[in-house]
């Protein structure tokens, strides 16, 4: 049995490695802002602090041996509230881990690190060039655990956009609109490949990292799933499976982005640049690293992981009906968009 120590525990990710872990018999410390408010609470050790805080991440680090870092600011939040967490944070979890003789440290950085690039598929060695405060605190939190991987190990992981049970977010726009039996509006014609990831593909990936020989595993390696087709097919799938008969749209992308871009500005829509100026372009990695040095073999496709994700929805729907947030675990505010469901 190995003691893991999640950060951001309570999160989408977090309680999805939580369950992993549990399975196979490890203990576990989770550290969140947010209370850790699942079946599973009675059977780790729960610590309620910000990993801006020595001393809250020094009492969750107390007997850790493998550290997860999760926790992240995502782009919805202030830029200091990135900059602060995504950089000042990981800086003050690597201090820690180090500090209390932590053999490994698995950082969950993103694809967000290549920006909007200009070929794929996106290797490990290609330039980083980070979109927004997000982006570039991405790469800024992953020269930190560059410079410590002479003192421990300290694998970072690149996932693509992941989805599975628990997953709110973006992706709630889409299950929302399914649901109610609406068309889905893609901007462009939809035909750009699109790799999305399972959330229980990336624990396996997770998992390999933290048991396989450290020389191997202290390096860098893309996540995602290793079949999909184009964002249209992919997301029809889901659209087919609620049954309603609807279709993807595709709308202009020019002026269709446009528009998203002035009602972000007014503070009327969820949708931030990094997404409306991916969605419609190709965007996919090389897990091909993955799959050499660690075996990772994904179990999902891009329609199986997105059925999966819709399936939870609809089953535990009843649970968050009425909250909305900014972070992956509650559906984001519709803001505007609502108007524009009901023309689809």
């Amino acid at each position: 049995m190995t003691h893991y120590m999640i950060s951001g525990g309570a999160g989408f990710l977090g309680i999805n490695l939580v369950r992993y872990l549990l399975a196979r018999g490890h203990s576990v410390t989770t550290l969140d802002i947010a209370p850790f408010d699942y079946p599973e609470r009675d059977r780790i050790t729960e610590v309620m602090g910000d990993i801006r805080k020595r001393a809250d991440v020094d009492k969750a680090m107390q007997g850790a041996e493998i550290v997860v870092h999760t926790a992240a600011a995502l782009p919805l939040y202030t830029p200091e509230d990135i900059y602060t967490t995504d950089i000042d944070g990981t800086r003050t979890m690597l201090e820690s881990a180090h500090a209390h003789g932590v053999q490994r440290f698995i950082h969950i950085s993103s694809t967000a690190v290549y920006g909007i690039p200009d070929h794929h598929p996106l290797y490990e060695d290609d330039k980083l060039d980070g979109v927004g405060p997000y982006g570039e605190a991405k790469i800024k939190a992953e020269e930190l655990c560059i410079a410590y991987r002479d003192r421990m190990c300290v694998p970072i992981i690149r996932p693509k956009s992941f989805i599975g049970p628990e997953r709110l977010g973006v992706f709630a726009l889409l299950y929302d609109w399914a649901k109610d039996g609406k068309n889905f509006p893609v901007l462009g014609s939809g035909n750009n490949p699109y790799q999305l990831l399972d959330v229980e593909d990336l624990c396996d990936a997770i998992y390999l990292t933290a048991t396989l020989d450290p020389a191997a595993v202290n390096d860098t390696f893309n996540i995602g799933a290793k079949e999909f087709t184009t964002f249209r097919e992919d997301l029809q799938a889901v659209l087919d499976y609620a049954g309603h008969g609807k279709r993807i749209i595709p709308l202009p992308a020019g002026p269709a982005i446009a528009a998203l871009k002035f009602i972000e500005k007014l503070g009327v829509s969820p949708l931030y640049k990094w997404v409306y100026e991916t969605a419609n372009k190709e965007s996919f990695v090389s897990i091909e690293k993955a799959e050499r040095v660690l075996g990772f073999k994904p179990k999902y496709s891009n329609k199986q992981a997105l059925i999966r994700n819709y399936q939870w929805y609809i089953d535990n729907l009843h649970k968050f009906q009425n909250q909305t947030g900014i972070s992956h675990r509650v559906p984001w505010n519709q803001g505007i968009l609502k108007l524009a469901k009901l023309v689809f």
